[in-house]
C-alpha cells in the first residue's frame, strides 16, 4: 500500500488521481482542519467518476508532527510520497515552518526507516538551491549557500532535504524532486491561482524577474516514474519552462481577451507596499500578504537546468501554452 502525506494540497490531490488511476491502493493522511472534500474538485477535472474514485483512498488523519499518529498510518505501507509542508514566507513563522517541514520529515523519514519502506519521494523546491556563478543555469549541483538571503520557508525546505539524506545513510531508499512554480488547480485555492488572477486582470505593470515553471501533471507523473524507477538516492529539478514574469502575463493575458502588460513594475514601490502590508498587520492583525521575500522573488531571476530528469526518465515537459490553456479552464471550472 501507499501512503502519501499532505493529500489535500497541491500536489498531493493531484498525486492521489493519478495513482488511483493506476489501481493503486492508496492511504492518504490529513489533519483535522483539512477538508478532505476538496479533493475531489480536482478529481472532478479528469474524471466524471469523481465518487468512485474518491472513495477508493484510505483516509486517516494524522499529523506529520505527531509520532504516534504517523505509527498508525504506517501500517502495511511499502512506499511512501511525503508532499506535506507548511508554505510561508514571513520570518515570524519560523518556528512553525521548522517544526512541520524539518521535525515533520524527520519523523516520516523515521519511521520509513522503521518500517523498511521500499523507497520515499519527497517534494521539496528550486528554493533549496544556491545562485549559480556567471548567470549559468540552476543545476542540482549548485550547493545551496546558508550566508545567502535565503526566505524562512527555504531554509526550512533544506533543513528537511537533510533528514531525507540522513535517512538514505541509515538505509533508507530516496528520491527528492525540486519543482519549479507549480501550475495547476489547487483544492483549496492558492498556489499559480495568484498568477492567473493576475494574468486575468488586465494590470499594465510587469515585474522584472524570472522563474522556473512546471504543470502540476508533469510534477506528479515524474514522481510516480521515479519511485517505480530503480533509481534511488538523487535529486531532480521539474522545471519545464524558464519564463520572465513579464513573458508569462503576456501569455496570459490573450487568454483573458487583456491586454499584455507593457511597463516594469517599480522595485522601490513594492517594497514600499511590503512595509505598509508588515504594518498594516501588526495594526490589525491580519495575514501579511506581501512579504519582502515575496517580493525580492518578484524582481529577482533564477532559471534552471532540468536535463537530469529528461535524461533520466526520457521525460518530455507539457509546452508552457497547452499548460497555461488547461489550467485557466480548470480554475474557471473549479470556481463554478
Amino acid at each position: 500500500m501507499i501512503l502519501v502525506t499532505g493529500g489535500t494540497g497541491l500536489v498531493g490531490s493531484h498525486l492521489l488521481y493519478f495513482l488511483l488511476k493506476e489501481n493503486a491502493q492508496v492511504r492518504a493522511i490529513h489533519r483535522k482542519s483539512s477538508d478532505i472534500a476538496a479533493v475531489k474538485k480536482v478529481f472532478a477535472l479528469y474524471t466524471p467518476e469523481v465518487d468512485s474514485l474518491f472513495n477508493k483512498i484510505e483516509w486517516i488523519e494524522a499529523d506529520i508532527t505527531n509520532v504516534p499518529e504517523l505509527t498508525v498510518a504506517f501500517k502495511n505501507i511499502t512506499k511512501v510520497y511525503h508532499c506535506a509542508a507548511f508554505v510561508n514566507f514571513n520570518p515570524s513563522k519560523y518556528k512553525v515552518l521548522k517544526k512541520a517541514n524539518v521535525e515533520g520529515t524527520a519523523n516520516i523519514v523515521n519511521i520509513c526507516l522503521e518500517n523498511n519502506i521500499q523507497k520515499i519521494c519527497y517534494v521539496s523546491s528550486v528554493a533549496t538551491f544556491g545562485k549559480p556563478l556567471n548567470n549559468e543555469l540552476i543545476t542540482e549541483e549548485t550547493q545551496w549557500n546558508p550566508d545567502e538571503n535565503n526566505s524562512v520557508y527555504a531554509i526550512t525546505k533544506f533543513g528537511a532535504e537533510m533528514e531525507v539524506w540522513r535517512g538514505t545513510q541509515e538505509g533508507l531508499d530516496a528520491v527528492i524532486v525540486n519543482p519549479g512554480v507549480i501550475l495547476g488547480t489547487s483544492p483549496n485555492g492558492g498556489g499559480s491561482e495568484m498568477i492567473i488572477t493576475l494574468g486575468s486582470s488586465g494590470i499594465p505593470f510587469y515585474p522584472s524577474g524570472g522563474m522556473g515553471v512546471v504543470d502540476i501533471q508533469d510534477v506528479v507523473k515524474t514522481m510516480i516514474l521515479l519511485v517505480d524507477s530503480s533509481t534511488k538516492n538523487e535529486q531532480f529539478i521539474l522545471v519545464g519552462k524558464n519564463v520572465t514574469y513579464k513573458e508569462l502575463l503576456s501569455k496570459l493575458a490573450p487568454l483573458f481577451a487583456k491586454k499584455p502588460p507593457s511597463k516594469k513594475l517599480s522595485q522601490t514601490i513594492m517594497f514600499f507596499l511590503s512595509n505598509a502590508d508588515w504594518l498594516l498587520s501588526k495594526i490589525f492583525g491580519k495575514k501579511r500578504k506581501l512579504s519582502k521575500a515575496i517580493v525580492h522573488s518578484m524582481f529577482k531571476t533564477s532559471f534552471y537546468d532540468a536535463s537530469k530528469i529528461k535524461n533520466n526518465l526520457e521525460f518530455q515537459f507539457t509546452p508552457l501554452e497547452v499548460t497555461l490553456e488547461r489550467v485557466t479552464k480548470e480554475n474557471s471550472k473549479a470556481s463554478n
